[in-house]
């Protein structure tokens, strides 16, 4: 079992849904980051449920760093936050623990620790245990700001509805900070909202696009072949439960054409070498070319719907039907954009690690 990624920094996730805590591990950390405590109370706000569009189950969250931090700064030992589960209904489950739930991991889980697992609420497999995640991710995120670079994501496209395209990028990012619903153009924030409301109504959920930028990056950081920039952020996001595919630039939107039209012709401004388009999101040959990264992440409609639906009973080897009860999202990905925020932030901290030194990152 591996929940460790990183290869300079690295980060380790544990605990369960409905177990009694979760955390993080950060390891590799440069002495001397600031603990952004505004930073890390907000993105974690970013992740929690809301309203009609999200789970009934809230929690507030209250982390605790124990270890790795002195007066207010990273030591350069591990870092570990801790955050308690105080809103489980476990009885939700019991009646239904044979009958694993169509696009839930509850089968494989099975099938991999035989039987043993935490089969409540999707046990270590639960996006609850993201909030650990973002909350060790903020630290990364106020780090890399410091050396301005700026990460934003906003949902591109959700039950069709299109959000505006980026355009101008750390205004946008900025602004994108501000704001708990991640879209660029009112208007459309509102008629995702009402997307969100209709599926719930209907015992159903929706998914979407996310799609994230980053700037102030330079260029040169990343490696050729496998450790890629875009093998290792597609490594890292393909980790948040829901995440069906990553694009990065153009990608499948724009491969069909010729290359004329699909390349990023260079030029000089200010005596930097820059792209007129960034059509290859803002990397060569694996490696950053100093343009603006950008990708996109594909989120599957949350697996948890009030339709009866067809599975099995494991224990029994019989067919059967299964109808939820309990407290489940209609759409998950308003809240998953600070995951992906999270884990960018992690996976080009280890990279920039790796490219400048341990030291590189602190104060």
């Amino acid at each position: 079992m591996k929940n460790t990624f990183g290869s300079a920094i690295t980060l380790t996730l544990f605990g369960e849904s409905h177990g009694e805590i979760i955390g993080a591990v950060l390891d590799g950390l440069a002495p001397g980051i600031v603990i952004d405590d505004a930073t890390i109370r907000r993105q974690l706000s970013l992740r929690r449920p809301s309203g009609k569009i999200s789970t009934a189950r809230v929690e507030d969250d209250p982390y605790r760093i124990v270890s790795g931090v002195f007066e207010g700064r990273t030591t350069g030992t591990p870092l570990t936050v801790l955050i308690p589960n105080t809103a489980q209904h476990s009885g939700d489950y019991a009646a239904t623990r044979s009958l694993p739930r169509p696009g839930h991991a509850d089968y494989t889980a099975h099938m991999k620790y035989h039987g043993y697992e935490d089969y409540r609420g999707g046990g270590h497999f639960s996006g609850r245990v993201t909030a650990a995640l973002v909350a060790a991710g903020a630290i990364l995120l106020s780090a890399l700001k410091d050396h301005g670079i700026l990460i934003g994501t906003h949902i591109r496209s959700l039950g069709g509805v299109s959000d505006r395209a980026f355009g101008d990028i750390e205004a946008d990012i900025r602004t994108l900070g501000e704001r708990s619903f991640a879209v660029l153009d009112d208007e459309r924030a509102d008629k995702m909202r009402r997307a969100i409301e209709a599926a719930a109504k209907d015992g159903d959920s929706v998914g979407g696009v996310l799609e994230t930028a980053v700037t102030g990056i330079c260029a040169g950081v990343g490696e050729p072949w496998f450790d890629t920039v875009e093998g290792v952020l597609a490594h890292a996001l393909f980790s948040i439960p829901g995440i069906k595919g990553v694009q990065f630039g153009g990608a499948f939107e724009r491969v069909n054409g010729r290359g004329s039209a699909y390349n990023d012709a260079f030029y000089i401004s200010d005596k930097e070498i820059k792209t007129k388009t960034n059509h290859n999101g803002g990397v060569n040959g694996g490696i950053t070319n100093g343009m603006p990264l950008l990708f996109s992440c594909a989120v599957k409609p949350t697996p948890s719907i009030f339709q009866e639906q067809q599975t099995v009973d494991m224990d029994r080897l019989t067919d059967a039907t299964l109808q939820l009860r309990g407290r489940h999202d209609p759409a998950i990905i308003h809240r998953a954009r600070a995951v992906v925020d999270a884990l960018t932030a992690l996976s080009l901290a280890d990279m920039l690690t790796v490219r400048f030194g341990t030291d590189w990152l602190g104060g």
